[in-house]
C-alpha cells in the first residue's frame, strides 16, 4: 500500500516521521513524507501564550489530511487537542519514550545546584509554575524554537539551564548536557508527553487497518486517561496543567494503574497536586482520567483553571 505521511520540518518531528516510515516499510509499504508548516512552525518568535491556536501544530496538518493530500500524520501526542476535530481518528499510539521532564544545563549537575536567581528557559506555562512551586528564586525566561535552536541558546549563555522533554533530547541523540529527570510525583509532565500520535481520517479503514501493528495497548491506556483528564478540566495547549499515568506492578505482581495531575499557577507557583493508584481490574482509562480531574477539583483546582493562561506545554 502506499502512504503519504504528513509531518511538521523539525528536527525532531522529522525523526518521528522517519522512524513510523520506517516500521510501515518493514511491512512491505511504499512510504513518502511530506512536510507541513503550521502556525505554530511560523510563529517562533512570538510567546506562545500571545499565539493563542488551538491545535497550532496540528491544524495545517489536518487540513491536508482531509483533503487527501496526506494518508496520516505523525505528530507528538501532547501537541493534539484533547478532542480531535470530527472526521480524525487518533488510530495508533506507538509503544511511549521517557515521558519525563527533564533539566538540561552546561554548568550544573541538577536544579538544587542552581545559583540563586538562575535563569531557566522554558516556553511552557506547564513547566515554568512547577519550577516556580520547587524553585521561586528562579526567573523562567522564554525560550521557543526547535531542540537545537534552545541548545544553542543555552551555549551562547541566554539561560543557566533549560527544561525539555527527555523523550526528545533522546530520539535525537542530544543528552550531553540532560542533568537531571523529574519524576511525575514533583514535577508532572504533560498529558500525552513522550507518545507520537498517528491521526488518520475517520473513514479510512484502509490505513487504519496498515497503521493498527503500531498501536501500543498500555500506552493507549495511559494517554487515553490522560487527555480524558484534561478534557474534564477544560484544559489545551494554554493552560499549566500536567497528567501522567502509568501502569506499574504491586509487590503481589498484579498490574496496577497510578495517574499523577497537577494545576499549577506560573505567576505565584502555587500548586494542587493529586496522586491515584488503582489495581487494573478496569478496562474504561477515560473514567480513570476523569477520576484524577474530580480530584484535582475536589482539592481546590478550579481558581487557578480559571486564571488566565499563557504558555504551552
Amino acid at each position: 500500500m502506499k502512504l503519504r505521511i504528513g509531518s511538521r520540518g523539525s528536527q525532531l518531528a522529522a525523526w518521528q516521521a522517519n522512524h513510523v516510515a520506517g516500521l510501515l516499510r518493514e511491512q512491505g509499504h511504499e512510504v513518502e513524507i511530506e512536510i507541513i508548516k503550521t502556525t505554530g512552525d511560523r510563529a517562533q518568535d512570538v510567546a506562545f501564550a500571545q499565539v493563542g491556536a488551538k491545535g497550532m501544530f496540528t491544524k495545517e496538518i489536518e487540513e491536508a489530511l482531509a483533503r487527501g493530500q496526506v494518508d496520516l500524520a505523525v505528530h507528538s501526542l501532547k501537541d493534539l487537542p484533547a478532542e480531535l476535530p470530527e472526521g480524525f481518528a487518533l488510530a495508533a499510539v506507538p509503544a511511549r519514550a521517557d515521558a519525563r521532564d527533564a533539566l538540561v544545563s552546561a554548568k550544573y549537575a541538577n536544579l538544587a545546584a542552581l545559583p540563586q536567581g538562575a535563569r531557566v528557559g522554558t516556553s511552557s506555562a506547564r513547566r515554568r509554575a512547577q519550577l516556580h512551586a520547587l524553585r521561586p528564586d528562579i526567573e523562567a525566561v522564554e525560550f521557543r524554537g526547535n531542540v537545537d535552536t534552545r541548545l544553542r541558546k543555552l551555549n551562547d549563555g541566554e539561560g543557566d539551564a533549560i527544561l525539555l522533554a527527555a523523550a526528545g533530547l533522546e530520539r535525537l541523540g542530544r543528552t550531553d548536557w540532560l542533568r537531571e529527570r523529574f519524576e511525575p510525583r514533583d514535577f508532572c509532565p504533560a498529558a500525552g508527553q513522550g507518545a507520537l500520535a498517528i491521526e488518520t481520517r475517520s473513514g479510512d479503514a484502509a490505513t487504519m487497518e496498515a497503521v493498527a501493528f503500531l498501536d501500543h495497548a498500555d500506552t493507549r491506556f495511559a494517554v487515553t486517561a490522560e487527555r480524558a483528564a484534561l478534557l474534564s478540566l477544560g484544559g489545551g495547549c494554554q493552560v499549566p496543567i500536567g497528567v501522567h499515568c502509568r501502569m506499574k506492578f504491586t509487590q503481589h505482581h498484579k498490574p496496577q494503574d497510578e495517574i499523577f495531575a497537577v494545576v499549577a499557577s506560573p505567576e505565584t507557583g502555587e500548586v494542587v497536586r493529586v496522586h491515584w493508584q488503582k489495581t487494573r481490574d478496569h478496562n474504561d482509562p477515560a473514567a480513570f482520567g476523569r477520576h484524577a480531574a474530580k480530584m484535582l477539583l475536589h482539592s481546590g483546582a478550579g481558581p487557578l483553571l480559571a486564571a488566565p493562561p499563557g504558555g504551552m506545554p
